[in-house]
């Protein structure tokens, strides 16, 4: 039996880590801080369960919930992409400086296995190829050619339609906004962490989580989110773009599964992506809700966010391989499940 600590355990993704920990029988403590962007309610844990409620970026708050700890799952993040600028302070201050307390924490408890929270925006735009120049990497979108409507990338060489692919975690880190920023970050100071201490980091790479308990009617939600409150609240989706970006959208349970699998990397840092391995576009998954929950039925609006990007589907290959993680949940089967889910207030 291992005793964990699960910063963040009691958000949204959070607290079904936790749950999956207990029911693969660890011990389990958590620290929470109750972001008002995660929690509008006091934080909840299940029952015999210590909770620390503190922020991560507390010193002495963190090397008391690391008494008796074996090992981290660090899932305490501020997410999505941002209200305004003015947000950029409090992530870099919740994600980075948060991970690095937590990890001259754990070096002075003499703590060596760490689970990361990381995301697929890492990547930036996902794998393309171009019929003339093979592989490449897109230059980020222009406010002109979305405002026209000409939402594919195209080749940074010719200028060629691109075909896209299934991104590997070997794909180089390309960040285009803030948050994907603090994960590229948190990812390197935990990389440099494991090799200077001969310590264990699996970084998994979330794709689009969804799932029961998502918070509702928040800028930090994620898409699927949005569109569950939209039509809770009987309003149609609003589809950015043409609908046609295309993502992996993997269920919050096996999200929990791949962090208890996780915990068997013994050294070294490596990073797994964490997707479900059946894409969909935005338009589909917006339609599937809509269809579920009984309308109304999505919009497409043309309308886009500079921060976004248009396609990133994953290989799960190496989290099968390495971890004998495969999602469980075909997103068709959960995305008619969430539509009727409870959400958080």
């Amino acid at each position: 039996m291992t005793h964990i600590l699960v910063t963040g355990g009691a958000g949204f993704i959070g607290s079904h880590v936790t749950s999956a920990l207990l029911a693969a029988g660890h011990d389990v403590s958590v620290l929470d801080c109750a972001h008002p962007a995660a929690h509008r309610e006091p934080p909840e844990v299940p029952d015999g369960v210590p909770l620390h409620r503190a922020d991560v970026r507390d010193r002495a708050a963190v090397r008391d919930a690391l008494r008796g700890v074996d090992a981290v799952v660090h899932q305490a993040a501020l997410v999505g992409l941002g209200a305004s600028p003015e947000d950029l302070p409090e992530y870099v201050g919740c994600n980075d400086l948060g991970t690095a307390v937590l990890l001259a924490a754990m070096s002075e408890a003499g703590i060596g296995r760490l689970v990361l929270a990381s995301s697929m925006v890492v990547y930036g735009e996902g794998s393309y190829e171009c019929d003339r120049h093979g592989p490449v990497r897109p230059e980020p979108r222009a406010a002109g050619d979305l405002d026209a409507g000409r939402f594919e990338p195209s080749c940074p060489d010719c200028g060629a339609a691109l075909a896209a692919g299934l991104v590997t975690e070997n794909a180089p880190m390309d960040p285009r906004s803030v948050y994907a920023a603090t994960k590229v970050a948190q990812e390197h100071l935990a990389a440099i962490w494991a090799r200077e201490r001969g310590a264990a980091v699996a970084a998994l790479r979330y794709h689009n989580v969804y799932g029961p308990g998502m918070p509702r009617d928040t800028p930090y939600s994620g898409v699927a989110a949005i569109f569950r409150s939209s039509l809770e609240g009987g309003r149609a989706p609003q589809v950015y773009e043409d609908g046609g970006q295309r993502r992996d959208f993997v269920h919050v349970s096996d999200v929990a599964a791949a962090n208890v699998a996780a915990l068997s990397v013994e050294a070294g840092y490596r990073a797994y992506n964490v997707a479900s391995g059946r894409p969909t576009t935005i338009g589909e998954m917006a339609g599937l809700l809509a269809d579920a929950f009984g309308g109304p039925g999505p919009v497409v609006t043309g309308r886009f966010r500079l921060g976004d990007v248009r396609h990133v589907v994953a290989s799960p290959a190496r989290a099968g391989a390495e971890l004998g993680f495969v999602a469980a949940t075909a997103p068709a089967e959960g995305l008619r499940e969430f539509a009727c889910a409870p959400l958080r207030g």
